[in-house]
């Protein structure tokens, strides 16, 4: 994992920069001359903008879609419900294609590289990681601003027809005096510089530690010393690390890094683990339509390269017991399900994929055969039919029951009855 002091410092020069180049806009400002006081007073006036903006239905074309209705506050900027892809358009009757990933701990991922991946954790940096970095499912995004054009322009979401609806969606709903305050009056003298203010703003604010990443979670608390795990919490973060049980730390990442920066649950990978089919999702009604990750379909610059197939963003797992939808494809509604397929995908695949006419078990159904070699083998992806799972029923529970001590939010047993005493 990458050093995240090194990310933030990086982060918070990318923030100095962001409102230096955007009062530069103002012709009577020298951007390059402001004091520091002024660059940071910039940053939290973007930051307000941009929370304003993203709660804000009057962005959409069908005037009911915020940002936040799909990235919840108050379900860790993830889903509110357990659909597995939410509906939106013009009309709000069209259904995505996709499940929404949290928004919450991405102030970190690095961007998106095809093969080497410089960490300061990792002892060997000559190792070809793969695909790592960027965001979204498929990391074709690297910074905040290029994520919050997608749903802006989607026909699946806020539907804008272009660049310059938004903008005027903007300005109709009265945000002239904000952007201008920020940016300077010459800023809504061009709809490109209007529309860059405006997902900019919505990048600073995705990038405000109390809402996005406050690390305030048992398990924080548990590494600084501050709470204890119980025997079952501890067993199943035992089970998590095991490399020959659930290897789940394989690639999501739970110890803190070298310089004790507290972990990310993501390694930012994308490996492709051949997860079933969801026919829930309208568009997997056509047998012709696969959702292929990193190679397309909504990802153009990988499209001719077969090993890449599959392949989809490794997220963190933060929070990960307060959703109800899992993967990609959102087939999965329960933290169980995801843990008996992990260890069951291979030895049980008629419990996971659907029969073909001839009454064949279509295993890895959701990803062509052609790709089956780019699929994760590492434990437990390991086992072959008749071999018993990498983990039983109990020990699922162990490492549920670890998994909730990383949802945000927790007040110690004592801590809570003070407060009610209050």
């Amino acid at each position: 994992m990458a050093s995240l002091s090194s990310l933030l410092v990086r982060l918070c020069g990318s923030l100095v920069l962001v409102a230096a180049t955007v009062n530069s806009a103002s012709p009577q400002n020298d951007a390059g001359a402001l004091p520091r006081s002024k660059v940071f007073r910039q940053v939290r006036e973007l930051g307000a903008l941009g929370r304003k903006l993203f709660n804000d239905p009057a962005l959409s074309a069908s005037g009911t879609l915020a940002c936040s209705t799909c990235h919840s506050p108050a379900h860790a900027f993830g889903p509110p419900n357990g659909l597995a892809v939410q509906l939106g358009g013009a009309d709000m009757h069209q259904p995505g294609r996709r499940a929404v990933p949290s928004l919450r701990y991405l102030q970190a991922s690095p961007p998106f590289t095809e093969h080497y991946f410089d960490s300061d954790d990792d002892g060997d940096e000559s190792v070809d990681n793969g695909p790592t970095g960027g965001l979204t499912w498929d990391g074709r995004a690297d910074r905040g601003s290029e994520q919050a054009l997608m749903p802006l322009l989607s026909p699946y979401e806020m539907a804008n027809a272009n660049t310059a609806e938004v903008v005027a969606r903007v300005r109709k709903a009265g945000y002239d005096d904000a952007i201008r305050h920020i940016y300077g009056d010459s800023v809504l003298d061009s709809k490109d510089q209007t529309f860059n203010a405006i997902v900019k703003a919505l990048e600073v604010y995705e990038q405000d530690s109390t809402d996005f990443y406050p690390y305030s979670s048992k398990y924080d608390a548990y590494l600084a010393g501050t709470a204890e795990l119980t025997p079952q919490e501890a067993r199943g973060l035992a089970l998590f690390n095991d490399p020959d049980r659930a290897n789940c730390a394989d690639c999501h990442i739970s110890k803190r890094g070298n310089d004790g920066t507290p972990p990310q649950f993501t390694d930012y990978g994308l490996i492709a683990i051949g997860v079933p089919r969801n026919r829930n999702i309208p568009a997997n009604a056509d047998p012709n339509y696969v959702d292929l990750g990193v190679c397309g379909p909504y990802r153009t610059d990988f499209g001719d390269r077969a090993e890449y197939c599959g392949l989809f963003m490794t997220p963190t797992l933060r929070n990960v017991a307060t959703r109800t939808t899992f993967f990609h494809n959102g087939v999965f509604s329960t933290l169980r399900q995801v843990l008996e397929f992990y260890v069951e995908r291979d030895i049980h695949p008629e419990k996971w994929y659907a029969r073909g006419p001839n009454g064949k078990v279509q295993i890895y159904d959701d990803l062509p055969s052609e790709y089956h070699t780019n699929l994760n083998t590492d434990p437990p992806f390991d086992r072959l039919p008749g071999d018993p799972p990498a983990l039983n029923s109990s020990e699922i529970d162990d490492i549920i029951a670890f998994l909730q001590t990383l949802n945000d939010g927790y007040q110690p047993k004592e801590q809570t009855s003070a407060s009610a005493v209050k």
